[in-house]
């Protein structure tokens, strides 16, 4: 098998899906934009070979480098970059070259689309918020009207996390947002209160889960950049049954196959006439991709599986080949932001909980406003050590201690 990774260099994590794939017998051919030279060793020895472009956004410079593989090795058998950005690109290669495996333009756009893909949730039989696009002022209040009041939310019709997201409050929120928001389509929906969970899942060629995996995130990601919030979240070793019968459903309605997805839900915090009573969960927004950061790691961390290795094991044999090894636990993400000052300094946290923490580091800053500036992740066996964790790493200086 020829396969074809997009930036296997970024996110920093993502090396570990080829070298999964080269561990199945694949040729894995790496294209990224940065230098051979400035790879990190784990990138290089994952790769059978790589390409430089200049810019991944350079359509043409991407094309000569899958052509230069085709000649060399022929034709490539999937291309797939794992990567929310990535996933147009990954399908006009695909289509230009004429694999077979994977999802095409029309596809991706209709995945990427917040309106689009509100239909296919009520296919599911998945409530979700209602949703209007930004067209003019007197439409828009209109719909906001008939809701009742503001506040709503507003974010791009495709995009990635909370990236130009706007929570409007008034009119005047309204027309600012009209204004500068340029050629690009807005949709404005509903505000729900809850927290936000995701189901996470590996899917064979039938759209069914070799892996699945919950996720929960207390703040919201729009909360955590607009209020510059710590961020705190966790990968789970369970899955509660109603949202994998929920996640299942929507793969269904979608027509997902062979890929990692990552399903957004909110969990209701109160009754909400139309959505659902306390506890229910609402459709948020469907990803085709693994989630974010390093999510993947907390999943082996929390599973005591490699998902990396079950998501080649997909794409070879279309069969999961890893099972669990080891004892299941809570993996537990809290960061911090360098504009904060905390009671604990990071000697501190290390002696507090050294023998949980799996990993710590700085947050690449293409993902800090997400992510936070340096993070911790341990692995834990209750909420409760999860909750004293969470809220050693996040205690602030008393603001007063400054004055």
């Amino acid at each position: 098998m020829n396969f074809v990774f997009v930036s296997p260099q970024f996110p920093h994590v993502y090396w570990q899906f080829c070298a999964a794939l080269r561990r199945d017998g694949a040729r894995v051919l790496g294209i990224g934009d940065t230098p051979y030279d400035q790879l990190p060793p784990e990138v290089r020895t994952s790769l059978d070979e790589y390409y430089w472009v200049h810019d991944l956004e350079d359509y043409d410079e991407v094309y000569r480098a899958v052509a230069y593989f085709s000649f060399h090795y022929g034709k490539p058998d999937w291309i797939e970059s794992n990567n929310e950005h990535w996933l147009p690109l990954d399908a006009r290669l695909r289509e230009d070259f004429n694999v077979a495996r994977g999802p095409r333009p029309g596809e991706v756009a209709r995945w990427q689309s917040k309106a689009a893909q509100k239909p296919l949730y009520a296919a599911a039989g998945v409530p979700t918020a209602r949703q209007t696009s930004l067209t003019t002022f007197d439409e828009t209040r209109w719909f906001i009207g008939e809701m009742g009041h503001y506040p709503v939310f507003a974010k791009p019709e495709v995009g990635v996390g909370a990236a130009g997201t706007r929570i409007l409050t008034c009119d005047d929120d309204l027309r600012a947002l009209l204004a500068d928001h340029g050629d690009v389509p807005y949709v404005v929906e509903q505000l729900v209160s809850g927290g936000i969970c995701s189901w996470d899942a590996v899917l064979d060629s039938r759209g069914e889960p070799l892996f699945e995996n919950q996720e929960e995130f207390p703040p919201s990601m729009a909360d955590v950049v607009h209020g510059g919030l710590d961020l705190a979240y966790l990968s789970r070793p369970d899955v509660d049954p109603e949202l994998s019968r929920l996640g299942r459903a929507v793969v269904r309605s979608f027509g997902l196959t062979s890929r990692f997805v990552h399903l957004e839900f909110f969990r209701l915090d109160r009754d909400r006439p139309g959505l659902g009573a306390r506890g229910d969960y609402v459709g948020l927004e469907v990803n085709v991709r693994p989630p974010g950061g390093t999510t993947p790691e907390m999943m082996n961390y929390a599973h005591a599986v490699n998902v990396y290795q079950i998501w080649a094991d997909m794409v070879c044999f279309d069969e999961r080949r890893v099972e669990a090894d080891g004892t299941d636990a809570l993996c537990v993400y809290a960061s911090r932001r360098d504009a904060h000052r905390y009671a604990h300094a990071h000697e501190e946290v290390l002696a507090e909980f050294g023998g949980a923490i799996v990993a710590h580091g700085r947050v690449p800053d293409a993902l800090s406003d997400d992510m936070g500036n340096y993070q911790y992740t341990a692995r834990l066996a209750t909420r409760a050590e999860a909750g004293e964790f969470v809220a050693f790493v996040h205690e602030r200086e008393h603001e007063e201690d400054g004055d």
